[in-house]
């Protein structure tokens, strides 16, 4: 979430025009691309089995210990370029095979820190899929029910939540308000919470639709989602995290909260705005411990992504739970997007139609912005490919998508995409500014 300096920027800021100069700038680069390139190379390396090769693991160390791999021409010489100022990293893979790693600018300007490898970066609702894989799994050991009432395990329990079940809160279709829709958030923003005060606190909000008739992109549901995690554990919810996926995973970097459990940085987070790049100093993400409170690197989201869609996390049952559309029928004026499904903490669309030129893959994806990050992490499932692309600059919206599929594109052996189309206002209705 942005400075109150970077809302009032929202304010004033004309998106369109920003969007206009980006296409400039990047159409103007696509003769150089095709002469660094061959305008018809290609790289396809065709689809690979997702349970052949070595580990994600074994592989990185292949491939030196998590070092710049750059088997991605067309993106290399994109990215080389820099049209838009990206600042961040990019990491794409094929089954085991990473394909792209490389990191763009710094982690703290103010110390003319580069971002490494080893970079933490603040996940924000990518960390929503973490949550309801706990969920999930604690399902899968027999502890809790998708369609268990909440109530069951929050009490008190307000009487318009006789309904509400924990699937609920996992797909947005709750109808408890949001935390940027209720009055002070500015103060709540800016102020520590523990998991206890933010579930009392949302007790005290009545629903805004009856739970599963409506449909309304939800920070708070994950949040009490935690908060069932640890009742039901009977551990904190960064432990459970910690000793169920992060350390059997081997994910060191990874970890919950505005500072890290090792005492090593997370990368600085910014909001390039008219003044300069301007530091996101206070990211409390004590608010959103279950919707966006993660950190982590390129290679630890890979190897979470590994795990989690090749199966080694979750029963087929639950991951085929957690990615099915829990959307309600689309009704008359509905305003979302008819092609996005929602699972549990994840989106199931073709990305690739809201790209120029546009290319139909079915992706299992997330984005995140919070405190100054902007990410996208994408799964293609037929063919294997893992796209990360995670920024510490928050103004990178549609560079952060455009990366994502060109590499997608580059990798499948579609035409690489020039621009982001523009955005339909009535559709951006799915996540608010800085929660999504």
């Amino acid at each position: 979430m942005p400075s109150m300096l970077s809302l009032a920027w929202i304010t004033t800021c004309d998106p369109v025009s920003r969007l206009r100069l980006g296409i400039i700038g990047t159409i103007a680069v696509v003769a150089l691309l095709a002469t660094a390139t061959g305008a018809g190379s290609l790289l396809n390396p065709g689809p690979a089995s997702a349970t052949a090769g070595p580990s994600a693991s074994a592989m990185l160390a292949q491939r030196g210990a998590g070092g710049s791999v750059e088997d991605l021409p067309q993106l290399k010489a994109r990215l080389d370029i820099n049209p838009a100022g990206f600042m961040g990293g990019v990491l794409v893979a094929q089954g085991d095979r990473v394909l792209f790693r490389q990191l763009y600018g710094q982690a703290d300007v103010e110390r003319n820190e580069p971002l490494l490898t080893q970079s933490r970066f603040r996940l924000a609702s990518i960390s929503k899929q973490f949550t309801a894989a706990a969920v999930l799994k604690l399902q899968d050991e027999g502890r809790l029910r998708t369609t268990d009432l909440v109530c069951k395990w929050i009490e008190p329990c307000p009487e318009d939540w006789g309904n509400l079940t924990v699937g609920h809160l996992l797909s947005h279709r709750s109808g408890i308000p949001d935390l940027m829709a209720r009055p002070g958030w500015g103060e709540r923003r800016i102020t520590q919470a523990s998991i206890e005060e933010l579930t009392t606190d949302t007790l005290t909000y009545g629903l805004q639709f009856p739970p599963g008739s409506g449909l309304r992109y939800n920070n708070a549901g994950f949040n009490l989602a935690a908060d069932i995690v640890e009742r039901v554990s009977g551990m904190p919810f960064a432990t459970y995290l910690e000793v169920t996926f992060f350390k059997p995973l081997g994910m060191k970097d990874t970890g919950l909260g505005d500072v890290a459990a090792d005492g090593r940085a997370i990368a600085m987070g910014y909001a390039n705005l008219r003044e300069g790049l301007i530091p996101q100093t206070r990211p409390n993400v004590s608010i959103v411990i279950g919707a966006g409170a993660l950190y982590s690197t390129l290679d630890d989201v890979h190897t979470w992504m590994r795990a989690l869609h090749r199966g080694q996390l979750l029963s087929e049952a639950a991951y085929a739970e957690m990615i099915a559309d829990h959307a309600p029928p689309l009704q008359e004026g509905d305003t979302r997007r008819p092609e996005r499904q929602w699972g549990y903490g994840l989106f199931v669309m073709p990305l690739g139609i809201e790209v120029q030129p546009s290319f139909v893959e079915r992706q299992i994806f997330h984005t995140g912005s919070w405190a100054g990050f902007r990410n996208l992490a994408t799964y293609q499932p037929d063919h294997d490919v893992t796209v990360i692309v995670l920024s510490n600059s928050y103004y990178q919206r549609e560079e952060v998508l455009l990366i994502s599929q060109q590499a997608l594109a580059e990798v499948l052996g579609h035409p690489v995409p020039i621009a982001v189309l523009p955005r339909v206002p009535a559709q951006m209705q799915s996540a608010p500014a800085g929660a999504s």
